[in-house]
């Protein structure tokens, strides 16, 4: 289904001026379980292209002026880095894919020739009987347990060869997709956004964990002792946050239902999440933006989740994690059934681990690495069936985006092809 018609929006930003160029933004990757990895550590720091589409814009985002590519700092999720700022076979060889991924790539628009080299380097390469490689890059979260149930299962169909890849931060992981080391990845639409405006396009294919509200969340924290008690408390208080994150997406809009702007608080950037969690613990910042493990921990340790996008946002979708697949990969020969055949496990995984969420909690604990004060209590998400995300979904964290300068050109997104296309 195509976005709902609002108003064709020019390719501005709200200021009506081009900001200063910058390079792309790679926002950090804070799925619905956040970056699992540290949580360890915390104890010790106490979705083919279509036909063109009218663009589903907030016309009020944008001004006449045109602008550039996106702009932003390039954020590194390993939070235990100190450097942390926060799926039918392949009919030919390697040789003869990365040919045709290049040939293909001419044939395309002009958004696909920046990643052309990426496209002929990284595409799948298979023998001709043999199954297609199909590499998949995550970061250790729970949004990826059916990826690593339908291996460990043996659950993906035998027409591919599944490769999972464990990326420490968001930069590795986008710059993985760039290369062409990995053909899908999880990830997040702000991530996919940026770099699709990097010259990398991909294609949002499904959601891995946000079809409804329930599933993931993320939220605002204080701290045991803290006398912020409701929303309304956080008006002139400080909030951690790490800037171009579905944190601080889904802060904005949490305290806008509250009726709190930008203006009616402190805004602090605090990039690591381990240092943010414990600066909230510690009253240091009077609240903290987190994802799930971090307020499950905090709940825990006896902090106080006062907002959270699963019970605040007046019945909103805000967040979704997302599978992605580079446009190159799933364009060339044989790349669509491999797409298809990595959808097909994925969904046999969901309805295993929705069957029988505690088989599965010994691997998730693994794979997410979840610490010991979470590994028994924390709790296993339902899995949604594999859908393509809504425009309405999406839109909104691109209109964001555009509006905080994280992206410099609009963007929409189309509904039928997962694919991001930018306003003209």
């Amino acid at each position: 289904m195509q976005c709902p018609w609002r108003r064709r929006a020019p390719s501005t930003h709200p200021s009506g001026t081009a900001p200063p160029f910058a390079p792309t933004a790679l926002p950090d990757v804070h799925t619905h379980g956040g970056a699992i990895p540290i949580l360890a550590t915390l104890k010790t720091v106490s979705r083919r292209e279509s036909a063109r589409r009218r663009p589903c814009f907030d016309a009020s985002l944008h001004t006449p002026a045109a602008h550039d590519r996106t702009g932003g700092p390039v954020l590194n999720t390993n939070l235990a880095d100190p450097s942390y700022p926060t799926r039918r076979s392949f009919l030919a060889g390697a040789g003869a894919l990365g040919a045709l991924v290049l040939a293909g790539c001419t044939a395309k628009n002009e958004r696909d020739r920046g990643s052309a080299a990426a496209a002929s380097a990284g595409s799948a390469a298979v023998a001709s009987t043999g199954p297609a490689t199909v590499r998949l890059g995550t970061m250790m979260t729970e949004d990826f347990l059916p990826g690593w149930v339908a291996q460990a299962d043996v659950l993906f169909p035998g027409s591919v060869d599944v490769k999972i890849s464990t990326f420490q931060s968001a930069q590795e992981l986008s710059s993985a997709l760039t290369s062409g080391d990995i053909d899908m990845a999880m990830t997040d639409p702000q991530v996919s956004a940026s770099l699709t405006a990097g010259g990398t396009p991909v294609r949002l294919k499904w959601i891995a964990l946000g079809a409804t509200p329930e599933q993931g969340r993320f939220g605002i924290m204080v701290g045991p002792d803290s006398p912020i008690k409701t929303a309304e408390d956080l008006r002139g208080a400080s909030i951690g946050v790490g800037s171009n994150t579905v944190p601080e997406y889904v802060m904005d809009r949490l305290l806008e239902i509250e009726g709190i702007g930008q203006g009616d608080f402190d805004k602090q950037e605090i990039k690591k999440l381990p240092v943010r969690y414990e600066m909230m613990t510690s009253e240091n910042v009077g609240a903290a933006a987190l994802p799930a493990t971090l307020l499950a921990l905090g709940e825990i340790d006896g902090c106080t989740t006062i907002m959270d996008d699963a019970h605040d946002a007046e019945g909103k979708n805000l967040s979704q994690s997302v599978v992605v697949v580079r446009e190159a990969f799933e364009d060339a020969p044989g790349g669509e059934d491999a797409v298809e055949a990595i959808q097909r496990g994925w969904e046999m995984a969901a309805q295993a681990i929705n069957s029988d969420p505690e088989n599965y909690r010994a691997l998730l604990v693994e794979k997410a690495k979840l610490p010991a004060p979470l590994a028994k209590t924390y709790p296993i998400s339902q899995y949604p069936a594999c859908t393509r995300p809504t425009c309405d979904m999406v839109q909104p964290q691109l209109d964001w985006m555009l509006e905080r300068g994280y992206l410099k050109n609009a963007l929409y997104f189309d509904e039928e092809s997962g694919a991001f296309d930018p306003a003209h």
